[in-house]
């Protein structure tokens, strides 16, 4: 373990010195395995402040750089002081700016409504047929693709724009770990020319 380690691993994860020192000695040493431990225990504080409530927060706003793109999001946090945090406004920032890249319809996939599944399905059905799928068959692919429709068109699940390794729930959440409070996206909009 050195001390190279060390620094490069905080500045991947923002973990503190000691849990980077305690995440490689349980992996040997080796760094995907201690960023991957590091990962697990943010989201073990993350669901132990889930049922905190978060009522302070900031809005964060982006404007692509064509000023034909933008997009503003309420991110919630449990204390003025950490709305105040620099890092908790580049992460709405982050927010915003993935809004504006892949316009997001809804929060999350428990939020598409069965309406605009119901007229996905209408589509697939048609294209299956085309096709030549037996009934059987185009069932299990009707699941597979609703799934993945709606998290497409949901933020939490979409992968993040700057980091496509992570979801947007998986980059709050690691920001929940590193900050120690409860964060949740609140309304989100849109705006294009």
């Amino acid at each position: 373990m050195s001390l190279e380690q060390i620094k490069k691993i905080r500045e991947v994860t923002g973990a503190g010195m000691v849990d980077v020192k305690k995440a490689l000695d349980e992996s040997a040493g080796d760094e995907t395995k201690a960023i991957e431990i590091l990962r697990k225990n943010g989201q073990a504080k993350a669901l132990k402040k889930s049922d905190r409530e978060a009522k302070e927060g900031v809005i964060g706003s982006y404007v692509h750089s064509n000023n034909k793109v933008s997009a503003m999001v309420k991110l919630y946090c449990e204390t003025d002081f950490v709305a105040r945090n620099e890092e908790f406004k580049e992460l709405a920032k982050d927010i915003a700016m993935h809004i504006s890249a892949m316009n997001p319809r809804f929060l999350s996939p428990e939020n598409v409504s069965q309406e605009i599944i119901s007229k996905e399905k209408e589509i697939w059905v048609e294209q299956l047929k085309n096709e030549g799928k037996s009934e059987e068959i185009m069932e299990k692919i009707m699941e597979g693709k609703e799934k993945k429709f709606k998290e497409e068109i949901s933020l939490l699940t979409q992968s993040f724009v700057k980091n496509p390794d992570l979801t947007i729930e998986q980059l709050i959440t690691e920001k929940i770990g590193k900050i120690g409070e409860k964060i949740q996206v609140g309304e989100f909009s849109r705006f294009e020319l």
